[in-house]
């Protein structure tokens, strides 16, 4: 492998979305006094420029989660790189005081994310997809003291190889959508939604449906009733009405890091118990106000003796036709078992996503990854892949983790103390082994 003394970094990240983006400030912060001398990092992130569920801002949609659980805060209260320092440096920390809540719009909480990504333009390579993995082909594996990691333009098609002594994987979520179902213009995951919505014409869209019993399924189909006064908007859900999240006091302590400890190293029963009885605060759910604002304007519907609103309760999609201009949406009763069809201008699936599966860009590398019982990755406590002593460089995943450490996993609740693990587990192996030889041990 022909690697430029350069182009070997102590860390590469793949991706640089929020979980990477907290990573490199834990990094930051945490390695600013290493005995082994300044840490370098690279991070390649396949789209053109940073964006967190740009299709999802829509107008005043707030954050589930409280601004505090930002990308650095819960690590460390006093870093530069917190909410409450992006509003000092916007001017707007008083007047944000002033709103007297703990729940920014996702509008603002994105512009956060891009100021905070600025601050780190000289180690990100925007439109850049790491295309594999790999250990270098003039070493034993035994002795590899980096990996090879392929990176592709996604402009040019250029590609080149640079070298990690250790890789953060963090591709983000996959959108999920029923077997046999492919996007086109009239057919949208709620990941393109914006997007797609505003390349339509809003005089085509008279019938629109929206699948999904979760937050997205439901702030979308208010946004559609709103948007198109004209329009009839069908929300198809499989539960008997919109269920609520529970984000009680109680049950948002499953969120916090300490939760993780207990999940990890709990048993076997406590980790079912852990999402049986907690999958309701993020899984499947909505937030109490919009739930009770889609009811308010179904009820006044009824008053006035008007119908735009429809709720297909009890419904599964099992099958997407296209019909001339429009789909054919065909559903089975999960009540009686009996099918209907309905034919509409769009139809938009927001039925969330697959966790980060890291084996499409491990490749040949995933063969030294060992798995449990059960074929799924095996994680250390740190994050860190459990390799083969034939791969000595540490791989740690930011997602995919959900089976190991629990409901936090995807979430932005747990990012800057995850982060901040990360950073510590490499800087520490760093520091005992010297800069040659960092993430050398595998975890047990």
């Amino acid at each position: 492998m022909d690697v430029n003394a350069a182009d070997i970094y102590d860390v590469v990240g793949v991706g640089f979305g929020p979980s990477n983006l907290a990573f490199a400030i834990a990094l930051e912060e945490n390695g600013a006094d290493s005995p082994a001398g300044p840490v370098t990092s690279a991070f390649f992130e396949r789209q053109s420029s940073f964006g967190w569920h740009r299709n999802m801002l829509l107008p005043s949609a707030t954050m589930q989660v409280s601004f505090l659980k930002d990308l650095a805060t819960l690590r460390n209260p006093v870093s530069r790189f917190g909410f409450i320092s992006f509003l000092h440096a916007s001017g707007r920390l008083e007047q944000f005081i002033n709103t007297q809540t703990f729940f920014p719009t996702r509008e603002e909480f994105h512009q956060y994310l891009d100021w905070a990504q600025g601050l780190f333009s000289d180690r990100v390579s925007y439109g850049s997809e790491v295309t594999g993995i790999q250990l270098p082909t003039e070493t034993t594996s035994a002795t590899a003291q980096y990996l090879q990691v392929n990176v592709r333009d996604c402009g040019t098609g250029d590609t080149r190889t640079v070298a990690a002594r250790n890789i953060v994987i963090s591709t983000g979520l996959v959108p999920q959508v029923p077997d046999g179902v492919a996007s086109d213009e009239r057919v949208w995951h709620s990941s393109e939604f914006l997007e797609r919505f505003k390349q339509a014409s809003p005089d085509t869209l008279k019938k629109v449906a929206v699948v999904g019993a979760g937050q997205s399924g439901a702030e979308i189909a208010r946004f559609l009733y709103d948007s198109l006064p004209q329009a009839q908007i069908y929300a198809i859900i499989p539960s008997y009405g919109y269920s609520i999240a529970d984000d009680t006091p109680f049950a948002n302590r499953v969120f916090d890091s300490a939760a993780v400890d207990d999940y990890y190293f709990g048993t076997e029963r406590g980790r079912e118990a852990f999402w049986r009885y907690h999958k309701n605060t993020n899984y499947s759910v909505a937030d109490d106000e919009v739930i009770r604002d889609l009811y308010q304007r179904m009820y006044m519907e009824e008053l006035r003796g008007t119908k735009r609103l429809h709720l297909l309760n009890l419904a599964r999609v099992t099958n997407v036709k296209r019909m001339g201009n429009e789909s054919r949406v065909s559903m089975e009763s999960l009540l009686d078992g009996g099918s209907q069809d309905l034919d509409v201008d769009a139809l938009v699936f927001a039925t969330g996503y697959d966790s980060m599966d890291p084996s499409g860009v491990l490749g040949v590398l995933d063969d030294y990854c060992l798995r449990d019982g059960a074929g799924r990755h095996r994680v250390g406590r740190d994050y860190r892949l459990v390799t083969t002593p034939d791969v000595s460089c540490g791989i740690y995943l930011q997602g995919g983790t959900e089976h190991t450490h629990g409901l936090t996993s995807s979430l932005l609740s747990n990012i800057a103390v995850r982060g901040g693990e990360i950073a510590d587990s490499i800087l520490q192996r760093r520091s005992v082994d010297g800069p040659a030889a960092s993430g050398l041990t595998a975890p047990a």
